[in-house]
């Protein structure tokens, strides 16, 4: 079955010899067309021809929060720190009995372990924190299922027996699904959910280079979410052209699995928009041969052209270099209704832009299972001086808590903020 499934990628993918390189005279010829108008989920998005602008190395430098200041989130809201003095504490999983688990984890310099909070008493407040799991490589998902506990290191998946309540795991895992890992632009993050059934685990696996620049053969199994049995077994391919799925939920309405998509880069100032998106099983979205459905990407030259005719257009662009990661359904009852059933965004932050790009919590409204409104801000002020690309953190994941409560990793700034609704502060989440 796995020759099976690298065949199907292969075929998916062919494209050796791929090149990033276009020359200055391509650049100026190509932002001279026509700008492409775009039909999403929420409406027309015009995008500009590629090299319209420059493309901007920006990257942001850190600087510590002023004493007392936190996040800035909408009138009727306030924002806490949960936790602080974690190393770079990428993402959070809420297990069945409200534990909450706390991946630290980096591109360098990894920390490689999983810190649990425990609220004991079930009063919303976390007392206990403990080292959970240790010596991991590069994890990021995590998941529990049937008396199971999964992480995804970048390089394969691994499980460990667990018991509800335990504080630590002191076994050594067993590697079940081996990993594509490496490549020049390190998409090392590997995602974990599970459907309602508990039957198919969903791992979703970023691309290996930017725009396919060192040949397809190296995007095997990459780019792409793919879909197996609890035990590894049974691996197909779910969808492809997905450049770096990070952030992964399922649509509480529609039952829909949605994943959030960090874009490529050096296209200018104002290509790719990021975006979250429905995922149809056997679909292509695009990468590396196109973006936005349809729209070929000129570092491709014409490559690939079977597959763009079936590129699908995404449901929600969520700007331009924005890095959004993050992904979670509001399911809980603490905020007001406009938040029911909508969509969270977390926003790592641009580096490939003149601007910063970013660096906030962004809300999409949803309806009836349906994006029913623009992308809005939700908790911003992380950027500390936009001239000279300060930031006081880099907001990743976004988790619900069992009491309506949102919770966001801020890796670069080593702190959980917790957002509550001042008005409505201790209402359960069922």
């Amino acid at each position: 079955m796995r020759n099976f499934v690298k065949f199907t990628c292969l075929f998916l993918f062919v494209a050796s010899g791929c090149s990033s390189k276009i020359s200055d005279q391509q650049k100026k010829e190509l932002s001279e067309q026509q700008a492409d108008t775009v039909q999403t989920a929420i409406g027309p998005l015009i995008l500009p021809p590629p090299y319209s602008s420059e493309s901007v190395r920006n990257e942001s430098k850190m600087v510590d929060w002023p004493e007392g200041k936190t996040p800035t989130a909408p009138q009727g809201f306030e924002v806490t720190k949960f936790a602080s003095d974690l190393d770079n504490p990428r993402t959070s999983y809420l297990g069945p009995n409200g534990d909450l688990f706390v991946v630290e984890s980096n591109t360098k310099g990894s920390a490689d372990r999983i810190t649990i909070f425990q609220d004991v008493n079930k009063d919303g407040e976390y007392e206990t924190r403990a080292i959970f799991l240790e010596d991991l490589n590069q994890p990021y998902g995590m998941l529990i299922l049937n008396n199971t506990f999964y992480v995804a290191n970048t390089d394969g998946l691994y499980r460990f027996p667990y018991r509800e309540g335990q504080q630590r795991i002191e076994e050594k895992g067993e590697k079940i699904m081996e990993l594509p890992a490496g490549g020049y632009n390190n998409h090392w993050t590997r995602n974990l959910i599970a459907n309602a059934e508990g039957t198919k685990i969903y791992v979703s696996v970023g691309s290996a280079s930017n725009a396919g620049e060192h040949g397809m053969e190296e995007e095997i199994r990459r780019a792409c979410i793919l879909e197996i049995n609890p035990d590894g077994s049974s691996e197909v391919v779910f969808a492809t052209g997905l450049r770096n799925p990070v952030g992964m939920d399922w649509n509480p309405v529609s039952g829909e699995l949605w994943t959030a998509v960090n874009e490529r880069d050096e296209l200018g100032d104002h290509l790719v928009p990021d975006y979250i998106t429905s995922v149809k099983r056997n679909a292509f979205y695009g990468w590396p041969y196109s973006y936005y459905g349809q729209i070929p990407d000129p570092r491709m030259e014409g490559r690939g052209m079977e597959l763009v005719e079936k590129a699908l257009v995404p449901d929600v662009p969520v700007g331009n270099h924005t890095a959004s990661l993050g992904l979670v359904f509001y399911d809980g009852k603490q905020f007001p209704e406009k938040y029911r059933n909508g969509a969270f965004v977390g926003q790592h932050g641009s580096w490939n832009r003149a601007a910063l790009s970013g660096y906030k919590i962004l809300f999409v409204p949803f309806e009836n299972g349906k994006p029913s409104g623009q992308p809005e801000d939700f908790l911003s002020g992380f950027i500390a001086d936009r001239e000279k690309s300060e930031v006081y953190g880099r907001p990743v994941g976004v988790t619900v808590l069992p009491d309506g409560s949102l919770l966001v990793n801020d890796d670069s700034g080593n702190t959980l903020w917790r957002v509550k609704s001042s008005q409505n502060p201790a209402l359960p989440k069922n």
